[in-house]
């Protein structure tokens, strides 16, 4: 092996020195390069399996495709794990709205998911219904029936005064290396708990009454403007809960005209079709896909993971979010095994289910293999994401957690790697500096470290595991994809992935064949 010691200096902490074996980086990025096979990956998740809504069908599709993937490629102990009680399945073919009278014009809507379809077009007058609040329900009492409910009030355009794609330069790449001290306190947490449970309870509530007044189905006003339907779920995955009535996403173009028709006291009339259904009749587990490279040796039972949520909302076909992330990391995969790599400690991936739901399946599987706080024994609290709930004790460990080197996650959208965030772990900084200085010509050169959230990583943290999440340019995901019916192939930049798919590959790498694990924060056993 052939090495080379990089001397990194950072403010406030000794320099420190991290051997980087470049002739397996070299091979890394001739593969990853000149022979990448991450469009492939990508363009079958997304335009052959298409949308992969957790528990569907697509979904189910694409578990067995990743599965069969890894193993053509020579994986080990390729597999799905379930993790109970997810809930069920659904799926939607099609949906339209069109607007009646003298007037004949087709409005642009998606239903969210897990809400019931129309079985067959029904046709009803359109009523306007704001409901923030419980108290607000008793006002619609007997005058829902047969009618098609505009949900809350018309909303004005603001022009953009950004550009809608953006890439990091030196100066947001600065910005980045700025500790923002946390600013929460326990009455700021409680209030989101508090926020939290009346949404919940509010959504039942106003579920159950639209289906029992008779409300034929509902329109609600799309998060962004300029044509984009986001959306994402409505109506409820379990089995048992109130799912309501037929409910779409309307494009703010089409949903205010609407608003102002009724507000003029001019009478719309509405035809809507959507073709929807649950797939399932009780909860079903969730599974996560798993596969390895097993390592050699005495830290063979040690374990380096990588991984991304091949879960997705179901308008778009999930390619940002997160086909990218799922194709960069089998990519990796297939170039460890291409270039002969034999690593120390055992390479694991898995490819998440649940995360759009709040990071159901890499909670489940870290809970099982590594580490979890007691489960609450009160029935509000189990309620509770696990984010929100109070303290419940020490954390109990298993076999494994001792064994955990790192976890390395993208989904941040389809962007060029900046660099990472260290997640307040000081000392894997210098670690990561020297891991990223053979990409500094491909644009990867910053280390921040800032915390991210809301990516699987944070599943691992909690628990004071290492995990991390890459720094990536944002492109168009939080303007035009995330979570929208844009989400597809044509917003992704194949370079991008490429170069992603060889720093995955060599950090991963890397953290296998350390001599030590990568160091860890502090756990607060007590939260």
């Amino acid at each position: 092996m052939s090495a080379l010691l990089l001397s990194l200096g950072v403010s406030g902490i000794a320099a420190a020195q991290e051997p980087v074996d470049l002739d397996m980086v070299s091979r890394i990025r001739q593969e990853a390069f000149h022979r990448s096979q991450v469009m492939d990956h990508f363009s079958h998740l997304t335009e052959t399996i298409g949308p992969r809504l957790s528990n569907s069908p697509q979904m189910a599709q694409a578990n067995a495709w990743t599965r069969g993937q890894f193993t053509d490629w020579g994986l080990a102990n390729v597999h799905d794990e379930a993790f109970d009680d997810f809930g069920r399945g659904w799926e939607f073919s099609s949906a339209s709205v069109e607007m009646l009278g003298d007037r004949v014009q087709p409005l642009h809507a998606l239903p969210k998911a897990w809400t019931p379809g129309t079985d067959g077009a029904v046709e009803g007058e359109l009523v306007q219904v704001t409901i923030k609040k419980l108290a607000d329900i008793d006002q619609y009492r007997g005058k829902l029936g047969g009618k098609i409910l505009l949900l809350g009030e018309a909303r004005e355009y603001k022009r953009p005064t950004e550009p809608d794609s953006h890439r990091h330069d030196a100066t947001s790449l600065e910005g980045l290396q700025e500790f923002t001290i946390p600013k929460g306190t326990a009455k700021e947490r409680d209030k989101r708990v508090k926020e939290y449970k009346e949404r919940l309870e509010l959504a039942k509530a106003v579920n159950t009454f639209f289906a029992e007044e008779g409300a034929l189905a509902a329109l609600s006003i799309s998060g962004w403007d300029n044509g984009i339907i986001r959306v994402a779920g409505g109506g409820s995955r379990k089995a048992g809960e109130p799912v309501g009535i037929p409910e779409l996403a309307m494009i703010a173009e089409h949903f205010n005209p609407l608003a102002r028709a009724l507000e003029n006291k001019q009478t719309v009339k509405l035809r809507v079709n959507v073709a929807a259904r649950f797939t399932d009749e009780t909860d079903q587990p969730g599974y996560n896909t798993v596969a390895e490279i097993p390592g050699r040796g005495r830290k063979a039972n040690e374990i380096v993971m990588l991984g991304a949520h091949m879960d997705s909302w179901h308008t778009g076909t999930g390619a940002a979010d997160n086909a990218a992330g799922v194709a960069v990391m089998m990519e990796a995969m297939r170039i460890l095994k291409a270039v002969g790599a034999k690593p120390d400690r055992t390479i694991r991936v898995a490819l998440w289910s649940g995360e759009e739901q709040g990071l159901v399946g890499s909670q489940a599987y870290v809970a099982k293999h590594f580490a979890a706080y007691p489960e609450p024994t009160d029935p509000a609290q189990k309620a509770l994401p696990g984010s929100l709930r109070d303290p419940t004790g020490p954390l109990q460990k298993h076999r494994d957690y001792d064994r955990f080197s790192a976890y390395f996650n993208m989904d941040n959208g389809s962007g060029r790697f900046r660099g990472i965030y260290a997640q307040e772990n000081l000392a894997v900084t210098p670690i990561f500096q020297a891991w990223l200085a053979p990409f500094h010509d491909v644009g990867a050169t910053t280390v921040a470290t800032r915390n991210t959230g809301s990516t699987d990583h944070i599943s691992f943290d909690r628990v004071g595991l290492p995990g991390f999440q890459f720094i990536q340019d944002r492109l168009d995901y939080f303007s035009n994809v995330h979570h929208s019916h844009l989400d597809t192939w044509d917003h992704v930049e194949p370079e991008d992935l490429k170069q992603a798919a060889a720093i995955v590959a060599s950090f991963v790498y890397h953290a296998a064949t350390r001599e030590e694990k990568l160091p860890r924060k502090p756990v607060l056993e007590n939260r």
